[in-house]
């Protein structure tokens, strides 16, 4: 895999997380989805994870309020 598509996607999931906390939200399970980058095929996966219902509550209301601005 070409080293720009690695740092790419650890880039992009650390932009990630860092705006999820910056609205109050954790996806404590985000990561690189690891079996997309170990095949080393394709562009590598940014795993979003499971969390609970409360969390998707805050989820959906962080991207209402960003849709409207």
């Amino acid at each position: 895999m070409p080293s720009h598509l690695h740092d790419d996607v650890h880039a992009g999931t650390e932009e990630l997380r860092t705006a999820l906390k910056d609205n109050g939200i954790t996806l404590p399970s985000l990561g690189v989805d690891l079996p997309g980058y170990a095949a080393g095929y394709g562009v590598p996966l940014v795993a979003l994870g499971n969390c609970n219902a409360a969390t998707a509550r805050k989820l959906a209301e962080a991207l209402r309020k960003a849709a409207t601005r």
